[in-house]
């Protein structure tokens, strides 16, 4: 089947993943699969049934709040997939790898708890460094030498916007460098790229979603430059006349409502292809030029395969 599709002859599915070590998660509507490709060539799918709050609470039909609640299941969803990646490599690593006595101790004391205890320190930890980084320093920044810069509110917020955006590229700019990185970034380009195969209708095989774009509208990556930009929206409203320690403590209040808007403006950009949803997603689409790198056919073979495992018997149930 050809790769080439008419606009109206795409099927914009909800089905979206992230990339992991040697590897990559896909999320369906019922079910998640991280696969993974061993060192002997093997592919192994880990399999489980969709568990998300959203649903269970029927909160998938209220905007914002679905934004806010999927948010943190994403971030738990994606660290679960990334250790168990993880792990499954350095098994492979380290076959005759022993446990230290702390280890031992951990395990005879939480049992399995400890994989749970692990993961959601991780988000904790992740959540922690990400708003200390790309939104407390920014703000301590600019609120220090704000005497120097301007007395104009929205000035100030722009300011600071334009210093949360500038951390944030530094920060990609120095991890896509790292050679581990890197090959993590042609897994996601890998993802990209077996989505789009998918949604044109085309036969699913590594031959035919090479020939796609890497780059996807309804990326992590534009989905945290749209946060950033939101950001400088709301928080405008805030007057820099208020005490420092206020400041930050309501724009932590404010960032749920951030990321609740920002996941709206993602649907919309992955639901339509017009020229408005064309320029709100360009900057994210040229920033996925980091994010992203060109895959082989091996890494789109083990794409393809997570892919696969979450199709149900009907695109009905994964329309976006």
């Amino acid at each position: 089947m050809s790769c080439k599709k008419t606009k109206c002859d795409i099927h914009r599915t909800s089905i979206g993943g992230q990339a992991v070590i040697e590897g990559v998660m896909m999320r369906g509507p019922k079910h998640i699969a991280v696969a993974v490709r061993k060192s002997d060539g093997e592919i192994i799918i880990d399999k489980k049934t969709v568990n998300s709050i959203v649903t269970k609470f029927k909160l998938n039909k209220i905007p914002v709040i679905r934004g806010i609640v999927n948010f943190i299941d994403s971030m738990i969803t994606g660290v679960k997939a990334l250790t168990y990646s993880a792990e499954l490599v350095d098994l492979e690593d380290d076959e005759e790898y022993k446990p230290s006595k702390f280890e031992q101790w951990m395990d005879d004391k939480f049992g399995d708890k400890i994989k749970d205890i692990a993961i959601y320190t991780a988000v904790a930890v992740s959540l922690f460094f990400s708003i200390g980084l790309f939104y407390l320093l920014p703000n301590f920044l600019v609120g220090w030498c704000k005497s120097f810069i301007s007395d104009n509110n929205i000035i100030l917020h722009l300011v600071e916007g334009c210093v949360r955006i500038s951390i944030f590229l530094v920060y990609l700019t120095l991890v896509s460098q790292m050679k581990d990185i890197q090959r993590v970034f042609q897994y996601h380009g890998a993802e990209h790229k077996t989505i789009h195969c998918y949604e044109s209708g085309a036969e699913l095989t590594p031959e035919n979603a090479k020939q796609f774009t890497r780059l996807h509208p309804r990326c992590g990556t534009n989905f945290l430059l749209i946060v950033m930009v939101i950001s400088i929206l709301i928080f405008s409203f805030l007057s820099w006349d208020i005490n420092r320690w206020a400041m930050m403590g309501l724009k932590l209040l404010l960032l749920p409502l951030v990321a609740g808007v920002s996941y709206e403006i993602i649907k919309l950009l992955g639901k339509y292809d017009n020229k408005l949803t064309a320029i709100v997603a360009a900057p994210g689409m040229w920033l996925q030029y980091i994010t992203t790198r060109e895959p082989d056919e091996s890494q789109l073979e083990v794409a393809i395969a997570s892919l696969e495992a979450v199709l149900t018997d009907s695109k009905e149930d994964d329309k976006w």
